[in-house]
């Protein structure tokens, strides 16, 4: 069993044939234009190629797929989640601050609120071919070391290994958040729910658990979590973000050990910021 899994993680970590190579992209840094769409901007920005014309309700992705664009609707917080639109994905603008007051007003879960068409044509349509895809980004601690098992599409497996690095430069207290795993890729549906985990996608991992926090874990009924113990530290928090992953302790439904590949959103917040 464990010289498979020595294999597996060999293999995850070798380049495809024909991969892309990848250079970091800070984020918070990119430059942005002022003006303009936001919205087409900051996902025309996070996914070079892609074509959002919101007047003829498209969305073209880089390889030439078409996703219907809808706007935001006047739905209850449920329903949005439940089957959200494009436009439903940025009702609630991710906040760049460390700062968790704005998750404690119910159903605000910047992130959470995913239109499944959108991430499959983004992403993958099937276990298979995101199963295909995943390479290996480790975590490199004081005395620890933990492996990440994530896409290579678009270049995440690059963005978590920047983040895990950046990390790591802050000492040995951050080994404890990130050892033990908490996972990586798994194509599977949400609990409760019938939608794809972002985690389905390798474009998701979880750190410890026993640190991280989740509202169903704690007893918390839908629209009514905002008991939050967060243990997480605001230097581990910025460099995932400053990567492009966002964090579900900002979520009102937290799901503190949380991290998924959301490029779009941090560049949506930076426009509305100016």
């Amino acid at each position: 069993m464990r010289r498979l899994a020595l294999a597996l993680l060999v293999a995850l970590a070798a380049p495809a044939a024909g991969a892309q190579t990848c250079t970091a992209t800070d984020w918070m840094a990119v430059p942005l234009p002022g003006g303009g769409d936001l919205m087409e901007t900051a996902l025309e920005t996070a996914y070079p190629g892609t074509d959002l014309d919101r007047p003829a309700g498209t969305f073209v992705t880089d390889d030439g797929r078409t996703v219907p664009y809808r706007g935001d609707r006047d739905v209850s917080p449920a329903d949005r989640l439940d089957d959200a639109t494009i436009g439903d994905m940025f009702v609630y603008p991710y906040p760049l601050a460390f700062d968790l007051s704005a998750r404690r007003t119910p159903w605000f879960d910047p992130g959470r609120v995913r239109n499944d068409a959108l991430m499959r044509a983004l992403w993958f349509d099937d276990a298979a071919a995101a199963r295909a895809s995943l390479a290996v980004a480790r975590y490199q601690g004081y005395s620890t070391s933990a492996d990440f098992a994530v896409t290579s599409k678009r270049c995440v497996h690059a963005q978590l290994q920047a983040a895990l690095d950046q990390i790591a430069t802050h000492g040995a207290g951050m080994d404890k958040f990130l050892v033990p795993n908490g996972g990586t890729f798994n194509w599977r549906t949400i609990s409760g729910t019938d939608r794809l985990s972002a985690h389905s996608f390798g474009i998701a991992v979880d750190f410890n658990t026993e640190l991280g926090g989740y509202w169903r874990w704690s007893g918390a009924q839908p629209g009514n979590a905002a008991a939050y113990d967060n243990r997480y530290p605001p230097d581990l928090v910025q460099a995932m973000e400053r990567y492009g992953f966002i964090w579900g302790g900002k979520w009102h439904h937290f799901d503190g050990m949380h991290f998924e590949y959301r490029p779009e959103l941090i560049l949506f917040a930076r426009l509305l910021r100016g």
